[in-house]
């Protein structure tokens, strides 16, 4: 069960990649004091917990609602997670884990000029424009700031489509509930870490590099392209047994 915990872990931490998804925190949070992204921080992980734990305990009876089978879910994640996978081998974070891919309104020059500087950079350009807005259009005239710990914090950056679908394959089986558990372990390992990379952003940001950032985007893109690739394997040898003996 330890191998199992280890296995749970690391496919976790990949799929959710906390290093990567540092600048889009750091670029949402442009404009805030320190107490106040630490607060962010705090209800952010809080609310991906309580996302992560819902789809864990409700995630087989999600299956059987739709009376889809473990099997099927494991190909479809494994292609899920593979298609994100490829993305961090290109050291960039995926387009179903990056809000500003769905909302986007950046003129050409801009988006060249973000592609040519990095993630990081983009989002320290970013973080210090959104430092001058935020003061400018948020506490200077007196109203609240934008709650964006739910969204797009929780989800998609957080708890998104491949930390859901990993979690809920992972806890799938036959001895479900210490599976469960296991499982349950794992991302509240993974939802920690995050949680003090996201605390101590600000010297964080200081101290890394683009080029560290894209190593370990990059390896974490290698470690999650195995395990997809081992999901779907798995799901399509229990869906077609005869090809595991051809």
């Amino acid at each position: 069960m330890f191998a199992f915990f280890i296995h749970a872990l690391i496919s976790v931490f990949a799929v959710l990649n906390p290093l990567g998804i540092l600048p889009t925190f750091i670029a949402l949070t442009g404009g805030y004091t320190q107490q106040e992204q630490r607060q962010v921080a705090k209800r952010t992980i809080l609310n991906s917990f309580l996302i992560l734990l819902a789809f864990l305990l409700l995630g087989n009876l999600i299956l059987q609602w739709f009376s889809i089978t473990i099997s099927a879910f494991r190909v479809a994640g494994g292609i899920l997670l593979f298609g994100i996978a490829y993305d961090l081998l290109h050291a960039k974070l995926s387009s179903i884990q990056d809000p500003s891919e769905e909302k986007s309104e950046l003129s050409p020059q801009r988006k060249t000029q973000d592609t040519a500087n990095g993630p990081l950079q983009s989002a320290l350009h970013k973080t210090v424009n959104g430092a001058a807005n935020g003061t400018a259009n948020g506490t200077a005239n007196g109203h609240p700031k934008e709650d964006i710990t739910l969204t797009p914090l929780a989800i998609p950056v957080v708890a998104g489509p491949g930390t859901i679908t990993s979690v809920m394959a992972l806890s799938a089986g036959t001895d479900i509930v210490s599976r469960s558990i296991v499982v349950f372990l794992a991302f509240s390992v993974v939802l920690a870490v995050t949680f003090l990379i996201f605390y101590y952003a600000t010297h964080i940001h200081r101290r890394i590099t683009q080029t560290q950032l894209n190593v370990v985007t990059r390896l974490m893109g290698f470690i999650l392209s195995i395990i997809a690739i081992q999901m779907a394997a798995t799901g399509l040898g229990q869906l077609f047994p005869g090809l595991m003996h051809m």
